[in-house]
């Protein structure tokens, strides 16, 4: 008599497919997945409207207008994270079932009139509301969307798609604080909220809404490839996919590992982002310097994502993950002692390397170690952990300069973080498969 077989795992039901990737897709000479790319770089850009380093463009201004402490601006941030790791495990189901362009859209539409909003603000309770709602839309449906619809459609092929996905993203923090700083040397700084809310609308919904599909077998298609003329697939079949439900995820050392990992790496990311202008004029450099310290640092993150997209699949991923992790510390180490432009350039630049690897490295491994098939349930448990984590960054980086009267003490503490986030890179290994984890003993469960 068999023994029961392997646990039941539902499939999302088909979503009913847009008419115009129906159209395209038997025209297109290549893989409709690259629109896929396309359409994701779009939202991925328009996401970077209420990023920390967009907001740390208008620190200065506001508090100079309202009053307000650094500490105060820090907790909208933080707040807004909170709200994201609660909302985060909900909405990850809902991204394998639907797919990603519920979330994308959504998130546009609530990011870009929010951020647009925010040129209104005229109380600390207003800006939290508005910013809140923004940062919860950044840190849970945005990072969920991109990142889900890139695992749908990609295997082999994931890291590459990934890393022009960092490209676009870091393209918007490019992007973003200088067009806020532009429109602020000119109409103040409730024009620069003005302005980047509209960028977000304009770039981020109509792809979105006019050619995302939630997976390649909708359309009869496989991931990575198209298929011939007669049918036959045009490059050979990729390996079997590992296939963890949540639940077998989180009981594999992998989870836990990659949780800490995150915890580690990215309060540094938005607790210097975050601050990293103010930090600079207090310093004593002009504000259009810092603007553009920011800037290259963004530009390098977008060069680091690429080459860390290429050479992914030669590389062993822990080993990648500590390297980001390492040069992430390093970055906000060199920034203690900026004194003058060439030395903040470069601290931006090693801290930007270190930022486009994680960015680009970590969804890839998630993706890599659990599988595509309940993506989002598991990557909206593991969310809570990150927006948790940027949540903590800036308040921590907000209380030490209020406290200490500069930020000294705070990139003391990042890079120290970033130092232990290398061994917890380290330590992490592929999980063994959910059949091959389950105990001899007994069968495994439905």
């Amino acid at each position: 008599m068999q023994g029961p077989g392997p646990p039941h795992r539902p499939q999302p039901k088909a979503t009913p497919l847009p008419r115009l990737p129906a159209l395209l897709a038997a025209r297109l000479p290549f893989y409709y997945g690259w629109i896929i790319v396309a359409c994701v770089c779009c939202a991925g850009f328009a996401r970077q409207g209420p990023a920390v380093a967009t907001l740390s463009i208008f620190i200065s201004p506001m508090t100079a207008e309202f009053g307000w402490s650094r500490t105060a601006i820090s907790g909208a941030v933080s707040l807004g994270g909170l709200l994201a790791a609660f909302g985060s495990p909900l909405l990850g189901p809902i991204l394998d079932r639907r797919g990603a362009r519920l979330m994308l859209c959504s998130a546009v539409l609530v990011t870009g009139t929010a951020v647009m909003a925010l040129s209104q603000t005229s109380s600390l309770v207003m800006f939290y509301v508005l910013f809140c709602l923004a940062r919860m839309t950044f840190a849970g449906p945005f990072e969920l969307g991109i990142y889900g619809a890139l695992a749908n459609w990609f295997v082999e092929r994931r890291p590459l798609a990934t890393s022009i996905v960092t490209l676009a993203q870091m393209s918007g923090l490019v992007a973003m604080p200088l067009i806020a700083h532009v429109a602020m040397l000119h109409h103040g700084w409730r024009a620069g909220w003005l302005v980047v809310g509209a960028v977000v609308l304009v770039v981020g919904f109509v792809p979105n809404w006019l050619m995302m599909v939630r997976r390649p077998e909708d359309m009869g298609l496989v991931p990575d490839r198209r298929q011939t003329d007669n049918g036959a697939d045009s490059r050979p079949a990729p390996p079997p996919e590992p296939a963890f439900t949540r639940a077998e995820a989180m009981r594999t050392p992998t989870f836990w590992l990659l949780s800490l990992f995150t915890a580690l790496i990215f309060p540094v990311q938005a607790g210097v982002s975050l601050h990293q202008a103010p930090h600079l004029i207090e310093r004593g450099l002009d504000p259009t310097v810092a603007a553009t310290v920011i800037s290259a640092f963004s530009l390098t993150s977008a060069i680091s994502g690429l080459a860390f997209g290429v050479i992914a699949r030669r590389l062993p991923t822990a080993l990648l993950l500590a390297l980001s992790g390492g040069l992430l510390g390093g970055g906000a180490g060199l920034m203690i002692g900026v004194l003058a432009a060439p030395h903040a350039y470069l601290a931006a630049v090693v801290f930007g390397l270190g930022m486009g690897g994680v960015l680009t490295i970590l969804p890839v491994a998630w993706a890599d170690y659990f599988g595509r098939s309940s993506f989002g349930a598991i990557r909206g448990a593991a969310l809570t952990v990150q927006v948790l984590s940027q949540a903590c960054g800036p308040v921590l980086s907000g209380v030490l300069r209020d406290w200490t009267g500069d930020y000294t003490l705070s990139l003391q503490c990042f890079a120290a973080l970033g130092g232990l986030s290398i061994l917890a890179a380290l330590l992490t290994r592929t999980p063994a498969p959910p059949a091959a984890a389950a105990s001899p003993s007994r069968p495994p469960a439905h």
